[in-house]
């Protein structure tokens, strides 16, 4: 990745730049939640830098978009707050090594979204039909036609779950756990999703999943405490 929109701009034609709405119309379909001021704030936090033409109008190159949508993917399927998603960019900006642990192959994200089929997840995860069908029927994966990275992950780790002997139904009180999780974070953020305008919106957003990071580093501690006190 190349900071900056007029070097990111280099080699690309005037055709092959997109307004923001044709940003939104790629990108909404992955990301259902994402608006036009959700891109203006990424841009005022200096996570994308589109080129502006003479009447001042955002052009995004496709380099541009393939940025969002790594972050993007990042905020949604790592938790990530957008300050550590900055300094994670910076430093592949700069050609060092990323500061951010269980991000890897980043590269790869940029350059492409892998998505799979019902047949592709269950060969590419080793699961049965039925076990999907469970996780779909407990809230553990969505009911989809195709499943991203992070679907192919939860499938991957619930077959050798079930081959400890839990299964889908075993877990519904994660579910429950994060849905009081989503409940606090929804508490802790309801004065900025009150005021109503873009910015309160977006500022909402980014402070939930702040407050839903910090929750993750607690929960992670408590259950490897635990497991020190099991292994005595």
């Amino acid at each position: 990745m190349v900071r900056g929109s007029t070097a990111r701009a280099e080699g690309v034609g005037r055709a092959d730049l997109l307004t923001i709405g044709q940003v939104l119309a790629r990108l909404k379909p992955e990301f259902p939640d994402l608006s036009n001021s959700k891109l203006r704030f990424l841009e005022e936090r200096q996570l994308v830098t589109p080129v502006r033409t003479e009447s001042g109008y955002r052009k995004f190159s496709p380099a541009d978009v393939e940025r969002l949508r790594f972050i993007l993917g990042l905020q949604r399927d790592h938790y990530l707050p957008l300050k550590v998603i900055r300094q994670h960019l910076d430093d592949l900006d700069a050609g060092r090594p990323s500061s951010v642990p269980g991000v890897t192959a980043p590269t790869a994200l940029l350059s492409t979204v892998r998505t799979w089929s019902r047949d592709e997840l269950l060969a590419a995860t080793g699961a049965s039909g039925a076990l999907l069908d469970e996780a779909v029927a407990t809230s553990l994966l969505p009911a989809r036609e195709r499943w991203d990275e992070g679907s192919a992950a939860v499938l991957a780790s619930l077959v050798e779950l079930r081959a400890a002997g839990i299964g889908p139904r075993h877990l519904r009180p994660l579910r429950t756990a994060a849905e009081r999780e989503l409940a606090l974070v929804e508490s802790a953020t309801a004065s900025l999703a009150r005021r109503g305008d873009s910015a309160g919106v977006a500022r909402a957003a980014e402070a939930a999943r702040e407050v839903a990071g910090h929750l993750d580093v607690v929960r992670t501690a408590l259950v490897r405490a635990g497991l020190g006190r099991l292994g005595r």
